[in-house]
């Protein structure tokens, strides 16, 4: 699970901000938060909100850049994507900072690193414990004599977390369950959905067959009245789907990472969504068409998911995070939740999560604009943020219960709305628009 997450000097983030999911001391709402790890709680859910171009979907990307390098590393010939913050010449010379405090294996490591386009300048993966701190590596100051050996042989563009996970290293070294364990919370745990991705990075279905999944599937959509009754899935040939080469290799990395028996992911290309799993080195797909039973006979017609409305396909593209979620273990970060979603859809789908992952570690972390969400009946205080921009272009962050001595029961709607949290849209005077307004006409 995450527990904190620091960004410094990455897009508008100009300055080192935290975003943490540590619980206050609050005796409301018990089950939002859970105990991983003994003395280490962890809330389960978090919600941003803020105003366009405020800075929530950079807050999202800079998570996925941190994933992305750990998992995939940098080409060769390639420079690092290094994004500082461009409105401050300083800034431009400073290196980017990504930091993950993260529950796994029973421990709390942190995990992080600061790059600039050229290189790699420092890298730190420890065990944060509670009287001390336990450094598992720092290329630098490596002790064990083959960890030393890689970190040297490590090129500057590279992570050493990523060097760790592409070579086959436990030949030679015995003990690192710690690396294991990180690479593996990269790796299976955290998944990141933004609007517009083609390929749902990484949500990865444990299924043992298309029954359980057609199963999950028909639940879900008719307990959410969408007219579909059901799934059918079609078996399809991959290769003639027409895919991109480079998106047809990030699937088959990703399916390979995955250390299920079997990982299904779910992809949505041309305004349809196929159900690919990994089987002998191999790309299966399967097309998932909708059931809508007939109402002048007793038979079924099956559509494509281009004939749904906008509101059925996002949906789907929200099952299989559900069912994940459900099952234990998986950190989901949404971008724009909200999307293409009726309101009560959305707060019906953050309860199902509450009331059935009582038992499980999972959590749900989610940038919105959407108002009605913003009710401490959904949520604790602790569990909303604040995006704020400033002036000069400045993105920072801030949790409700520390930027303001709000009332449990103070409708937070209204207060937002009406501009009294910050992180509303602040709108220019309509002089000039009136003028183009006038000389249009």
């Amino acid at each position: 699970m995450l527990q904190q997450f620091i960004v410094e000097n990455f897009l508008s983030f100009r300055n080192r901000e935290t975003f943490s999911l540590l619980p206050n001391k609050g005796t409301l709402k018990k089950e939002h938060k859970t105990e991983p790890i003994k003395g280490q709680w962890v809330l389960k859910s978090a919600a941003m909100f803020g105003a366009n171009a405020g800075g929530k979907s950079n807050f999202v990307k800079a998570i996925e850049l941190g994933k992305r390098l750990v998992l995939r590393g940098t080409r060769t010939d390639d420079l690092i994507d290094f994004y500082p913050f461009r409105l401050s010449s300083e800034n431009k010379k400073r290196d980017t900072t990504i930091i993950y405090h993260i529950l796994c294996g029973n421990k709390k490591y942190e995990y992080g690193f600061s790059y600039n386009s050229e290189q790699i300048s420092s890298e730190w993966l420890k065990q944060i414990n509670k009287n001390s701190d336990c450094v598992i590596f720092n290329p630098k100051e490596e002790e064990s004599q083959f960890l030393s050996f890689l970190a040297k042989a490590t090129p500057q563009k590279q992570l050493f977390l990523h060097e760790v996970m592409s070579r086959n290293i436990h030949e030679n070294v015995s003990n690192i369950k710690d690396l294991d364990a990180v690479i593996d919370w990269f790796v299976n745990s955290l998944k990141i959905i933004f609007p517009d991705t083609p390929y749902k990075q990484g949500v990865l279905l444990k299924a043992a067959d298309d029954n359980d999944l057609k199963r999950g599937f028909g639940a879900l959509l008719r307990y959410f009245n969408t007219g579909v009754d059901g799934v059918k899935l079609i078996d399809v040939q991959f290769e003639k789907l027409g895919i991109p080469h480079d998106l047809q290799r990030a699937i088959k990395t990703d399916l390979s990472k995955s250390n299920t028996d079997e990982a299904f992911g779910a992809l949505r290309f041309d305004d349809n969504l196929y159900l690919i799993n990994l089987i002998d080195g191999e790309i299966r797909a399967k097309k998932l068409m909708t059931v809508h039973k007939k109402m002048d006979e007793a038979d079924i017609e099956l559509f494509s998911l281009g004939d749904e409305s906008d509101g059925t396909k996002r949906l789907f593209d929200y099952i299989p995070l559900i069912l994940d979620l459900i099952q234990g273990g998986k950190v989901f970060i949404v971008d724009e939740m909200e999307r293409s979603l009726h309101p009560s859809l959305i707060k019906q789908i953050i309860l199902l999560f509450y009331k059935h992952s009582k038992d499980v570690s999972s959590q749900l972390i989610f940038t919105t604009h959407e108002s009605s969400l913003m009710d401490q009946k959904i949520f604790r205080r602790d569990e909303i943020w604040l995006m704020k921009k400033d002036n000069n272009g400045i993105s920072s962050f801030g949790r409700m219960d520390n930027l303001y001595n709000v009332r449990f029961d103070k409708m937070l709607q209204n207060s937002y709305l009406n501009g009294e949290y910050g992180a509303t849209p602040i709108f220019e005077t309509e002089e000039e628009i009136n003028k183009l307004f006038s000389s249009l006409k």
